[in-house]
């Protein structure tokens, strides 16, 4: 593992505002290039860990994201309205068919 711009800012640090990081592509890998932090600049272990920190909670969310994907595919107020004047419930229908292909974890 190395250096990540993730690890960074679950430490509560912005690229550009607190660090900028670089990889020379010579194989050695990503460095900070200049800290500009007022704040101890941390240690590697410090930001490898608190990378793993984020994968958890980005892996976490995966449900979330794939369900916001299909949310946005429903053209939602339409089919509010569809059901209201149809007295169907296709609306629900399907945000519950969305909910049961991605349960929360």
């Amino acid at each position: 593992m190395s250096i990540t711009v993730n690890g960074l800012r679950q430490l509560g640090y912005e690229p550009i505002v607190d660090f900028t990081l670089q990889d020379d592509s010579d194989g050695s890998g990503v460095y900070i290039k200049s800290w500009i932090s007022g704040d101890a600049q941390p240690t590697v272990s410090a930001i490898e860990a608190a990378e793993v920190e984020w994968q958890a909670v980005y892996d976490g969310q995966a449900y979330a994201r794939l369900r916001k994907a299909k949310y946005d595919l429903l053209n939602q107020d339409e089919m509010r309205y569809d059901d209201l004047v149809n007295n169907t419930t296709t609306w629900r229908d399907g945000i519950a068919a969305i909910k049961a292909a991605h349960p929360k974890p």
